[in-house]
C-alpha cells in the first residue's frame, strides 16, 4: 500500500473516494464543512433528514456530489466533536478501511486524522490510519493458481493535512509504512505452508531482509553450531525432521555502539505435529502458525529498520519442526539445556518452551538491556484469555509496566499473569532439574515459569500470543500480532 500526505482544499481533491468525519448531533468535521459549502448543502441537507448522525461507527456512501472533485465521499460517524476514545478512532478507521475495501477503490483520500482523540497525538492517528488501511486491504493469494485471484489490492491512501500540520503528518510517516510492511511481512510468513517455510528458508528470508541494509547484520548457526555449544534442549526438537534447524540471529544497529540492546526471541516452530505426544488431526493444518513468534521478530525488525529508530536491537529466531519419527525424541526423555540445566520431557508437545530456554541462554552473551520472547506457545492461554488479549509474564516489574503501556498505546492489549513460586514447583521433576510441563493447572504460567529459569541473569519478559497471532474459521490467517506493540516499546525506548 502507498501512503502519502496532501494538502489543499478538500472539495477540489480528485480521488476514488474522500473520507470525512460526521460527528454526533449531526456536527459536520471541518473537511465535510469544506464539502458542504461547495456542495450547496449537500451534506448538510443529508444529515438534516437522517442518513447518518453521527454515532461512532456509522457510514454512508454518497456517489457524485456536485461542486466535489472525488468520484465518491464517505462520510463516517464519530462521536463526540470535543473528543472520542482511542478504542472508538480505531473502530472508526478499521470501518472506513473495510468499506473502501470491499468496495475495490483504487485510491482514497482520509481527512479522519482531524478527528480529536483524548490523550493521543497526530502521529498516532496517521499510524493508526494506516494500520487499519492495510490491514483491510491485505490479502495472502500466493498460491492461488488464477490470475483473478491471485491479484492484491493496490490501494494508494492518502492523508489529508492542513498547512499547519502537513510537516508533522509528514514525519509520522516512516514509522507508519515500517509499521505496515512490518506486519504484512509477518503475516506473509505466518500464512506460509510448512512446506515453503522451513526453518531454511526463514534463514534466506533473514539474509533477504539485511542484504543491502547498512544497519541490519544476519548470523546464521546451524545444527553443528548448535551442538558445540551443547544446545541439547532445542535440537531435541528437531531430532525428528529431515528439515536442520537454525538459530537465526538479526542485528539491528541504529543506536550507539555502547548503547544495550534489546534483545527479541521468536519461537520458530515452522510446524508443529506435537512429536510423539502427536496432536489431534482437526486443525493441524493451524500449526504452521506456531513461528508467528519469529514471524513477528521478523516484522519488528523491518520496520524499525524502515523507520530507521535510534536503538539497538537483537532477534534471536530458533526455528525447527516438530515432527515424530524414529529419531524423535520420546516422552521421558531427558536432555541437558546450554545453560547445564536438565529438562525431563514429559510432552514433545511442550517444544516451544524448549527451544525458547536455549535461545534465551544464548541472548546473554549480547549484555542485553532486557530480553522479550515471543511465542505462540499454550492453548492454555486461550482458555484463560480468548482471542482478545495476549498473556504477559515478567520478571520485572517495570519492564512489564512498559510493555503493558506499549499495547494500550497501539491497541493491542496483554494481560500480566504471575509466575509466583508455587507454580514453579509444579515443574519440579523426581528424575531432572525441571519437567517440561506441570499439569494441566495454570499451563501458561507454568509454561512461563520454565522460561524464567533460564531468564535470571537479565530483565525479561514472555509473550504468549497463542490466542491472538491468527484467526481460525472463514477470516483465517495471520494478523500481525504483536508487531505494534513491539515496535510501540521499542519507540518509547529510543526516545528515552
Amino acid at each position: 500500500m502507498d501512503i502519502s500526505i496532501k494538502r489543499g482544499t478538500p472539495a477540489r481533491q480528485k480521488t476514488a473516494c474522500f473520507i470525512a468525519a460526521v460527528f454526533s448531533g449531526k456536527t459536520l468535521s471541518p473537511a465535510a464543512l469544506a464539502l458542504d459549502k461547495s456542495s450547496r448543502q449537500a451534506i448538510s441537507n443529508l444529515t438534516k433528514r437522517g442518513d447518518i448522525t453521527g454515532k461512532v461507527g456509522e457510514t454512508l456512501l454518497v456517489p457524485s456530489i456536485s461542486g466535489v472533485s472525488a468520484d465518491r465521499v464517505l462520510l463516517v460517524g464519530c462521536g463526540k466533536s470535543s473528543g472520542i476514545s482511542a478504542q472508538e478512532y480505531l473502530q472508526v478507521v478499521k470501518k472506513a478501511a473495510s468499506l473502501i475495501s470491499a468496495n475495490s477503490f483504487r485510491n482514497a483520500l482520509s481527512a479522519l486524522t482531524e478527528i480529536n482523540v483524548l490523550d493521543r497525538d497526530l502521529a498516532w492517528k496517521v499510524r493508526q490510519l494506516a494500520i487499519a488501511f492495510s490491514s483491510a486491504t491485505y490479502r495472502f493469494n500466493e498460491f492461488k493458481s488464477k490470475a483473478s485471484q491471485s491479484k492484491k489490492v493496490d490501494l494508494k491512501l492518502s492523508i489529508l493535512a492542513d498547512d499547519e500540520l502537513f510537516e508533522e503528518a509528514k514525519a509520522a510517516l516512516p514509522l507508519a509504512n515500517g509499521l505496515c510492511n512490518g506486519m504484512d511481512l509477518c503475516k506473509d510468513l505466518g500464512n506460509t505452508p510448512a512446506n515453503y517455510c522451513t526453518p531454511s528458508d526463514l534463514a534466506n528470508t533473514a539474509k533477504e531482509l539485511a542484504k543491502g541494509e547498512a544497519k541490519l547484520r544476519t548470523e546464521i548457526l546451524d545444527e553443528a553450531a548448535m551442538k558445540k555449544l551443547k544446545m541439547g534442549s532445542l535440537l531435541s526438537v528437531s531430532a525428528g525432521s529431515e528439515q536442520p534447524a537454525k538459530l537465526i540471529v538479526i542485528h539491528y544497529s541504529g543506536g550507539a555502539k555502547d548503547d544495550k540492546p534489546v534483545v527479541l526471541i521468536g519461537k520458530g516452530v515452522t510446524f508443529d505435529s506435537g512429536g510423539i505426544s502427536i496432536k489431534p488431526s482437526a486443525g493441524m493444518d493451524e500449526m504452521k502458525y506456531d513461528m508467528c513468534g519469529a514471524a513477528s521478530v521478523f516484522g519488528t525488525m523491518a520496520a524499525i529498520n524502515e523507520a530507521k529508530l535510534p536503538i539497538n536491537v537483537v532477534g534471536v529466531i530458533p526455528a525447527t519442526e516438530n515432527l515424530p519419527d524414529g529419531k524423535a525424541t520420546k516422552p521421558g526423555d531427558i536432555v541437558t539445556s546450554m545453560s547445564g540445566q536438565t529438562i525431563e520431557i514429559l510432552n514433545t508437545d511442550a517444544e516451544g518452551r524448549l527451544i525458547l530456554c536455549d535461545a534465551l541462554t544464548y541472548s546473554d552473551r549480547f549484555n542485553p538491556k532486557v530480553v522479550i520472547d515471543i511465542a505462540t506457545l499454550t492453548g492454555a492461554c486461550i482458555v484463560a484469555l480468548g482471542n482478545t488479549a495476549s498473556g504477559l509474564m515478567s520478571n520485572n516489574d517495570e519492564l512489564a509496566d512498559d510493555l503493558l503501556a506499549a499495547g494500550q498505546v497501539c491497541g493491542e492489549r496483554a494481560w500480566r499473569l504471575p509466575i509466583w513460586d508455587e507454580y514453579d514447583q509444579l515443574i519440579e521433576s523426581p528424575f531432572a532439574d525441571m519437567a517440561n510441563v506441570g499439569g494441566r493447572a495454570a499451563g501458561s504460567i507454568t509454561a512461563a515459569c520454565f522460561l524464567a529459569r533460564f531468564a535470571k541473569k537479565y530483565r525479561w519478559a514472555h509473550l504468549d500470543i497463542a490466542g491472538t497471532a491468527w484467526e481460525s474459521g472463514k477470516a483465517k490467517g495471520a494478523t500481525g500480532t504483536p508487531v505494534p506493540l513491539l515496535v510501540q516499546y521499542l519507540t518509547t525506548c529510543s526516545e528515552q
